[in-house]
């Protein structure tokens, strides 16, 4: 199989948009470009009914229902609705949050915002296998706790959290669950109805859907889960977001979890085998190789490796004709190493030195054979300059 450059692996940062998504977009930008919110005329409806229709897709795929489904920017906006909204709304009850270090920037620099209010944070640490311990989450846990928000997967080395312990723990003490479950949804099962999680964060460009439209879900049940909105004005969105919608995303939005449940299974087990198969060619070819993280407990088609002995800028240099991350997009281009893999105790050299490979919808076999060759024989030629100076 032929290959074009250059090589594109790094599907958690962002995805390109599945021409059937597409698709089912291009209408609403020119021909049914009506205001969701206009409802006296038929622009207005037809734009409504496909908001709805996107948002009974993102429930089936979350098994929610419905009304429990808040449209969003994306999963910046949706992390920090769920947790300034909840935390603020019951300030009354309490002021204490708990999450974890290795969250994204997003809920940490929530969790930042909410201490100069007044809140008190607890940021829990995890084993070397990137991992909460449950014991720590219970004794961190108060009576004063208001919010847990641990995400499900993690956005740089893929591990999979214990989300339904986490949720029981919180309910434990009364406090509200939130996950950011962005990397997660999509990728993996992730059923609200199953889970004790009150908040949960999803974006489409994650799962092949467009840029600028995600998703909050919050939980109704006997009691309704209020929240303090970020945004005022029109009140769409039952007032808890308001702002014209973004019909066009949304559509867009919806038919990605429309795609995602009917090809979560199969596109796992396929992403997963060629994850694997980068994993066996670079320790064969690669001594001193780490891999970073479960890998029990991880994201099929995620792999976080540390190379000993060289340097990761290096490395990236070497690798021009792939794309590949050293952190997250959100903090790539710092000189400090990445905070996620600094939390599961790594050497800050060999932090430096990371790669993470985000496979997709689109890799192919011969692209990680390609990359596999290539990495292995950079990191030889960086080890060889090394050990002659």
């Amino acid at each position: 199989m032929s290959l074009s450059f250059p090589i594109y692996l790094d599907f958690h940062a962002t995805t390109p948009v599945d021409p059937r998504v597409l698709e089912a977009m291009l209408p609403y930008f020119t021909e049914h470009f009506g205001n969701a919110a206009s409802r006296t005329h038929a622009y207005g409806w037809k734009a409504d009914a496909a908001v709805e229709t996107a948002r009974r897709q993102v429930a089936a795929l979350l098994g929610a229902s419905a009304k429990e489904v808040v449209f969003t920017s994306g999963a910046t906006e949706s992390n920090n609705l769920a947790i300034k909204g909840a935390a603020r709304a019951l300030k009354s009850r309490g002021n204490h949050i708990v999450t974890v270090v290795t969250e994204h920037k997003a809920v940490l620099d929530s969790c930042k915002r909410l201490e100069h209010e007044g809140f008190e944070i607890t940021r829990l640490g995890v084993g070397s296998d990137g991992r909460v311990d449950l014991d720590q989450l219970r004794d961190a846990v108060t009576e004063r706790t208001v919010l847990v928000s641990v995400m499900a997967a993690n956005n740089e080395i893929g591990v999979l959290q214990p989300i339904a312990e986490i949720g029981a723990i919180a309910h434990e003490r009364g406090a509200l669950m939130h996950s950011d479950a962005v990397q997660a949804v999509g990728k993996v099962p992730f059923n609200v109805a199953e889970l004790p999680v009150d908040l949960a964060s999803i974006t489409a460009h994650k799962f092949y859907g467009p840029k600028g439209a995600g998703a909050l879900y919050v939980r109704r049940g006997d009691a309704r889960l209020e929240l303090d909105p970020l945004i005022d004005g029109g009140g769409h969105e039952r007032g808890l977001r308001s702002g014209t919608l973004n019909v066009t995303g949304i559509v867009g939005l919806g038919k990605a979890c429309e795609i995602a449940k009917a090809e979560m299974t199969s596109d796992r087990d396929r992403i997963g085998a060629l994850r694997d198969r980068l994993l066996d060619r670079l320790r064969a070819a690669v001594p001193g190789l780490y891999v970073n993280g479960s890998l029990e407990h991880r994201l099929t088609n995620n792999l976080n490796v540390s190379f000993q002995g060289i340097s990761g800028e290096s490395l990236l240099v070497g690798i021009d004709d792939i794309c590949v991350s050293a952190g997250s997009a959100c903090s790539s281009g710092s000189e400090e190493p990445p905070y996620v893999l600094v939390a599961l105790g790594l050497d800050p050299d060999l932090a430096r030195a990371s790669l993470r490979f985000g496979l997709g919808r689109t890799t192919t076999e011969a692209e990680i054979d390609y990359t596999s060759d290539k990495v292995a024989s950079v990191v030889r030629q960086l080890r060889q300059v090394h050990s002659t100076r």
